[in-house]
């Protein structure tokens, strides 16, 4: 299977791109270097190879919830560019129409 000029084209239409002759020539060329080399990889003798979902081997890691002492308010706010006395003040971001 190889990728025609059209079929760039087609592909540039779908996601809403224009690309000029040149570009369009170049991708050409790109995508069938990409699938000379995935036929090149289905040259491999896979018969003996179990299909795998990671590569490495991997188990659950993760640890039981426990109820930990959390950072002193104090502390958490103590580098605060603004604040009041138990919340970080952040610049209001909801409801504000954008400019642009």
């Amino acid at each position: 299977m190889s990728v025609t000029i059209k079929d760039v084209e087609h592909i540039a239409k779908l996601a809403r791109l224009e690309f000029s002759k040149q570009e369009k020539e170049k991708f050409t060329h790109q995508l069938n270097d990409i699938l000379k080399y995935v036929e090149k990889l289905n040259e491999l003798d896979t018969s003996n190879v179990e299909p795998l979902s990671h590569v490495i081997e991997l188990q659950n890691v993760f640890r039981a919830d426990e109820v930990k002492p959390s950072v002193p308010t104090e502390d958490a706010l103590k580098n605060a560019p603004a604040k009041t006395e138990k919340y970080f003040k952040v610049p209001k971001v909801i409801g504000q129409i954008a400019n642009g």
